[in-house]
């Protein structure tokens, strides 16, 4: 009689090709997921950090330092490939969590509105305005005072270079917003799928999870992309919204799976070889990259080129989740007060750095010395503001912070019925 497959008893041979350096516990489904938020908090960390990066690159961004050069470029492209495929991958896990244990759909997708919503308008109207301000003051556009822009700002004829009012970085809020009531809609097929043997076929095989499960991001990069550029406008960005919506749903999907857990365990010390190849191969001082998009775009082998950076982002993440249902599914002190704060950090952040690097780069302090203030400043207004708000009463549902763990409970909560 063949045996029932028991997730609580797997145990992973030594003799595998997929090493382990220890027999492998599958992870508690009816518990919650402390590896899932740490992985998040990592996640928006990388965000915070990444766009402070922004201020010193050659790259277009809001406001530019002084010091502005290409010497931290290749640290921004070692996470830019997989840094927000993570994040909207535990936000499909965490949605999958969420609505199982919701009592009402209707009142669940309401809540979601809410808490997305209104951090977004806030943004849009009020906190994400500053950026603009100091943006087209920095590039000469405006020389006046913030209460002479702001009506330019909200007005429907554009005025500026920048596009205005804007999202800015929120518009992950918008996006995942439309996801997750995309998912609601269509919630009893995408169960019925993440239940079903073919799925489960697929997930069980640790070599499909690895290089079959990303074709289709690899079809999404090779066809619709040239088509349909990243644009961050909801309507018009349809190759990015098929890449972060696919990842979505196969956080969804593996939510509950205890093979795609297995199969991430028995592959997890192999992808960070996989990964270094892979980056090895696509950024060796940048020439093969260079030359893959200049010579590789109109032919069959650019669909190879883009499997090897679809690889490499997928096992930078199946690494991460890896080493986190291994290490880092215990809970904390520490965890808990990030677990509140990292939403309210994500919407303070970005503004805070824009309007430090305005300031400080005009008093040429050398780049170590400004670089340093900007991240301390960025960091510890994140702090100081979140301890701000989470006091004062009403502000709170505007930067995310709730009094029932805000932001976390509906996007990366991870406990069952």
């Amino acid at each position: 009689m063949k045996k029932r497959f028991n997730p609580a008893s797997t145990r992973v041979s030594a003799g595998t090709f997929w090493p382990s350096s220890r027999p492998y516990q599958a992870p508690d489904l009816t518990t919650r997921r402390y590896d899932l938020d740490w992985l998040r908090i990592i996640a928006f960390g990388l965000l915070i950090f990444y766009h402070v990066g922004m201020f010193y690159v050659t790259w277009g961004w809001h406001v530019k330092s002084a010091y502005a050069s290409p010497s931290v470029e290749p640290l921004m492209r070692l996470v830019n490939p997989w840094r927000l495929a993570l994040l909207f991958f535990i936000s499909g896990v965490a949605i999958r969590f969420a609505t199982d244990k919701a009592e009402s759909l209707g009142r669940f997708a309401w809540s979601r509105v809410v808490r997305l919503g209104l951090p977004l308008l806030f943004g849009i109207y009020v906190w994400v305005m500053l950026q603009s301000f100091y943006q087209v003051r920095q590039s000469g556009e405006f020389t006046g005072s913030i209460f002479v822009f702001y009506p330019d700002y909200v007005a429907l004829q554009q005025t500026f270079s920048t596009i205005t009012p804007t999202w800015n970085h929120l518009w992950y809020l918008a996006y995942v917003l439309v996801y997750i009531l995309i998912a609601i809609a269509t919630l009893p097929w995408l169960r019925r799928f993440a239940q079903s043997h073919a799925w489960h076929a697929l997930t069980k095989r640790p070599y499909v999870v690895v290089f079959v499960l990303i074709l289709p991001f690899v079809i999404n990069e090779t066809w619709l992309t040239p088509i349909y550029p990243t644009t961050f406008d909801l309507v018009n960005d349809w190759a990015n919204h098929a890449h972060r919506f696919m990842i979505f749903l196969i956080g969804f999907f593996v939510a509950k799976d205890p093979h795609f857990w297995r199969s991430v365990d028995k592959a997890w010390k192999f992808a960070p070889l996989l990964a270094i190849t892979s980056w090895l191969v696509l950024q060796n001082g940048q020439d093969i990259s260079a030359w893959g998009e200049k010579y590789l775009s109109g032919t069959p082998l650019k669909f190879l080129f883009n499997y090897v950076a679809i690889i490499y982002a997928w096992s930078c993440i199946l690494t991460l989740l890896g080493f986190g249902q291994r290490f880092l599914n215990r809970e904390s002190p520490l965890l808990r007060y990030l677990t509140s704060a990292i939403f309210c950090y994500y919407v303070l952040h970005q503004t805070i750095t824009v309007v430090a690097g305005y300031y400080l780069t005009q008093y040429r302090l050398g780049v170590v010395a400004e670089s340093a203030l900007v991240t301390a400043i960025t960091v510890a207004g994140c702090v100081a503001g979140y301890e701000l708000i989470r006091r004062v009463p009403g502000i709170g549902v505007l930067f995310g912070v709730h009094k029932v763990s805000g932001y976390h409970q509906a996007a990366t909560s991870s406990k069952v019925k």
